[in-house]
C-alpha cells in the first residue's frame, strides 16, 4: 500500500512538474521570437488565448506516450526517445488546432519550432540532471569512502557493450556487493581508452592476463551474455591462463524473462561451451497442434521425455499424460508439473511400454491426439550384451505402442531417435533403426502421422558423459576417457525438445528428420574444459585415463547413412533423410520372429533377425573391429600420453 502510494505521488509530482513546463516554454518561444525583448500586447493575449489549446495538447500527449511511467532516477535514452515523440505530436496538434481557431492571425510560426524545442529540453533537462546528480553522489562515495569497498574483490568486467554498462553501474551502486569493478576490456577498439562510468576501458581481451596482473584483479566478469559458444570458448580459455577465479552474466533469455538480474552472476557451464545459437520456431503453429489437445509421452521422467513434459505445459494442453516405468522419476516430474502448472489435468500413468494391457487401457481411456514416444532403452555397452532387453523394449515395445496409436486414431506420432541408429555398430543403434523403418513403415498404411526425429547427445541427460566427469572430478579423478580421438555430438536438452516439437508440426507422416547438430566435439575436450572449470589442472590435479573403447562404441558418430539423401525442409535446422524402405511382409515376419525369440531368449536369432533387418549392422561393426584392433588403449586405466 505504502508502495503505491509513493508510486502514484511521484507520478502526481512529475506530471504537475511537466504542465508547469509547458506555459514556460511557450511563452519563452515567444520571448526568444521577439530576441529576448518585451513581448508585443497583441502577441501577448493571442498567446494567452491559445495557452489552454497548447496546454491539453501537449499535456495529452506526455501522459499517452508513457513519460510517467519511469523513474527520474533512472532516466535513459528511451525516457527520452518518449519526450521527443510526445512533444512532436503535440506540437502538430496543437497548431492545426490553432490554425482551426486562429487561421493562426497574430501568430509567428517560428514559435511552434521553438517552443517545440524548449519544451524537450525543459521536460528532459529536469530528468537527466537529477539522474547525473543521483549516480554521481553514488560513484563518488564508493571512490572516497573506503570502508565501502574494503571487503570487496577487485573485478574486471570483460565486454563494455550494453551488458557491461549495466552490469558495472549495477555493482557501483550497490554497496553490499562482493565486487568492486576497476576496469573493462572489450575488442572494440572505438572504446579502448575510453571510459565508462568513471572506469577505463583497459585494452583488448587478449590483455586480460597483464591488465589483471597490474591491476590488483581478483576476479574477472564476462558480460557478453549474447555470445556465441565459439567466442566464449576463446575468453574462457584466455581467463584459465590467469588462474583467477571468472562467473558469467545469466542467459539472455533469463535476463530477458526477469528470471534473473544481471547481479545474478554464476560460474560458466560446460552448456556455455558447447551450446549454440537460440532456435528461433514457429511457436504459432506448435501451439496449435498441442492446444487444448490430450498429449502422451511415453519415458515421461526421463532427460527428453521430462522436458518434453515441460515443454508442451506451457502450450496448454487440454491433458497431459506420462508414461515412465521409474516410480521416483514419474514423482518427481508429476510434482514439478503440479506445482508449475497447477490448472494442468496431468496423469502419471506408471508402467512400461512393453506392457501392451496399461497402453491400451491409456489409449482407449483418454484418447491422445499426440503421442511423443521417447521411452527407451539407450547404453550402448550395457545393451551390447543384452539383446533381448534391447529388442523387447526398443523394437516390439514400438511395435506394439505405434499399432495401437493406428488402432485408436491418434493424429500424430513423433518417435524419438538416435544418430547411433545411422550405420549402427551396437545393438542399441540396430534396435533404434528397426523402430524407425517400423514406424515408417506404418505410416503407410495409417491414417496416423508416424514422425521419426533423430539426434545424437543432450548435455546433462541421465547416463550421459558429463555427470559422470563431474563426479570423477568431485572424487580427485582419474576422469575416463575411451579413447583421445573419440567424438560425439552434443545439443542441450531444450534445445533437442524445441527441435522436436517443430518437427511435429512441419512432418506430413513418414519422415525421418535429422537435427542439426552442429559440429562433432572431441570428449578429451570436453573432459578437459569440465576439469578447468572446477578450478583444477587437467593433468596435474586431476588425471585423464584413456580406457579403451567399449563394446559397440565407435570413434565417431553419423547422423544419416551414405545412401540417405539429405533435404532441406522449412527450418533450417532440421533436415529430411530419405531413407530405404522394407517390404511389409518381410518386416513383419522378421518382427514375428524377433517377439519369438525374445519368448525362447535366444539370443542368437535376435542378432541374425536384426542383421537381417538391418544389413549395415554387419559392416559397421567389421568396421568397428578394425577400429579397436587398432587401438592401442586396453581395457584398463592407462595414463593420456
Amino acid at each position: 500500500m505504502k508502495q503505491a502510494f509513493w508510486l502514484l505521488r511521484t507520478r502526481a509530482v512529475a506530471f504537475t512538474h511537466d504542465l508547469v513546463m509547458i506555459p514556460l516554454a511557450w511563452f519563452g518561444a515567444y520571448w526568444l521570437r521577439f530576441n529576448l525583448d518585451a513581448i508585443p500586447e497583441g502577441f501577448l493575449n493571442q498567446a494567452f488565448f491559445l495557452l489552454p489549446i497548447i496546454w491539453i495538447a501537449q499535456g495529452s500527449m506526455l501522459w499517452y506516450f508513457g513519460l510517467y511511467r519511469g523513474i527520474w532516477r533512472f532516466a535513459s535514452i528511451p525516457d527520452l526517445v518518449r519526450i521527443l515523440k510526445a512533444v512532436t505530436i503535440g506540437l502538430v496538434i496543437a497548431a492545426t488546432a490553432s490554425f482551426i481557431f486562429t487561421r493562426l492571425e497574430g501568430v509567428p510560426r517560428s514559435v511552434f519550432i521553438l517552443d517545440g524545442i524548449l519544451l524537450a529540453l525543459l521536460l528532459g533537462g529536469p530528468r537527466f540532471i537529477y539522474r547525473w546528480s543521483k549516480d554521481r553522489h553514488i560513484y563518488r562515495r564508493a571512490q572516497d569512502n573506503r570502508r565501502y569497498a574494503q571487503d570487496k574483490k577487485n573485478a574486471l568486467i570483460i565486454g563494455g557493450g550494453e551488458a557491461g554498462e549495466m552490469l558495472a553501474r549495477d555493482l557501483l551502486r550497490d554497496f553490499s556487493s562482493a565486487y568492486q569493478p576497476v576496469a573493462f576490456v572489450d575488442d572494440d577498439p572505438g572504446k579502448i581508452g575510453k571510459e565508462i562510468h568513471g572506469l577505463p576501458v583497459a585494452g583488448s581481451c587478449n590483455e586480460i592476463p597483464e591488465i589483471a596482473s597490474r591491476l590488483g584483479v581478483e576476479l574477472i566478469l564476462i558480460a557478453l551474455p549474447s555470445a556465441t559458444s565459439r567466442q566464449l570458448r576463446r575468453i574462457v580459455e584466455i581467463c584459465e591462463t590467469t588462474g583467477l577465479t571468472f562467473r558469467t552474466l545469466p542467459y539472455m533469455q533469463d535476463l530477458v524473462s526477469g528470471r534473473a538480474s544481471l547481479k545474478d552472476l554464476r560460474d560458466v557451464r560446460i552448456e556455455d561451451l558447447l551450446g549454440r545459437e537460440s532456435v528461433k520456431l514457429d511457436w504459432s503453429s506448435i501451439t496449435q497442434s498441442t492446444q487444448r489437445k490430450t498429449i502422451l509421452v511415453t519415458g515421461g521422467g526421463g532427460s527428453i521425455g521430462s522436458e518434453l513434459c515441460r515443454q508442451i505445459a506451457n502450450l496448454n494442453p487440454a491433458r497431459l499424460i506420462m508414461l515412465e516405468r521409474s516410480e521416483f522419476n514419474l514423482y518427481t516430474i508429476e510434482l514439478e508439473l503440479q506445482q508449475n502448472f497447477p490448472n494442468l489435468p496431468v496423469v502419471a500413468v506408471l508402467g512400461d511400454i512393453c506392457d501392451a494391457v496399461t497402453v491400451e487401457h491409456v489409449l482407449r481411456t483418454y484418447k491422445p491426439t499426440s503421442i511423443f514416444h521417447a521411452a527407451a532403452y539407450k547404453h550402448v555397452p550395457m545393451l551390447e550384451e543384452q539383446a533381448r532387453a534391447a529388442v523387447a523394449n526398443n523394437v516390439l515395445g514400438t511395435r506394439a505402442l505405434a499399432s495401437l496409436a493406428d488402432r485408436y486414431g491418434c493424429e500424430s506420432f513423433v518417435m524419438v531417435s538416435t544418430d547411433k541408429a545411422v550405420n549402427p555398430a551396437n545393438i542399441m543403434g540396430a534396435s533404434k533403426r528397426v523402430a524407425e523403418i517400423y514406424c515408417q513403415n506404418l505410416n503407410g498404411r495409417s491414417k496416423t502421422r508416424f514422425i521419426t526425429v533423430r539426434f545424437g547427445n543432450v548435455l546433462g541427460s541421465s547416463g550421459s558423459v558429463i555427470p559422470l566427469f563431474q563426479q570423477q572430478i568431485a572424487r580427485g579423478g582419474p576422469v575416463t576417457v575411451t579413447h583421445p580421438e573419440i567424438t560425439r555430438y552434443f545439443m542441450t536438452i531444450p534445445e533437442a525438445c524445441q527441435l522436436i516439437l517443430q518437427a511435429s508440426v512441419i512432418g506430413q507422416g513418414g519422415e525421418i528428420f535429422v537435427l542439426d547438430m552442429g559440429e562433432p566435439v572431441k570428449i578429451a575436450y570436453l573432459a578437459e574444459q569440465l576439469i578447468r572449470l572446477s578450478g583444477k589442472k587437467p593433468g596435474e590435479d586431476v588425471e585423464i585415463a584413456y580406457t579403451g573403447l567399449r563394446p559397440g562404441e565407435k570413434l565417431y558418430e553419423e547422423l544419416f547413412h551414405d545412401a540417405e539423401k539429405l533435404a532441406e525442409t522449412s527450418h533450417p535446422k532440421i533436415m529430411l533423410a530419405h531413407c530405404r524402405q522394407v517390404d511389409r511382409d518381410v518386416l513383419e515376419q522378421a518382427l514375428d520372429g524377433m517377439q519369438a525369440a525374445c519368448d525362447e531368449n535366444d539370443d542368437a536369432k535376435l542378432r541374425n533377425l536384426l542383421v537381417k533387418l538391418v544389413p549395415e549392422r554387419a559392416e559397421a561393426g567389421n568396421m568397428v573391429k578394425k577400429d579397436k584392433a587398432a587401438v592401442i588403449y586396453p581395457w584398463k586405466h592407462i595414463k593420456s600420453p
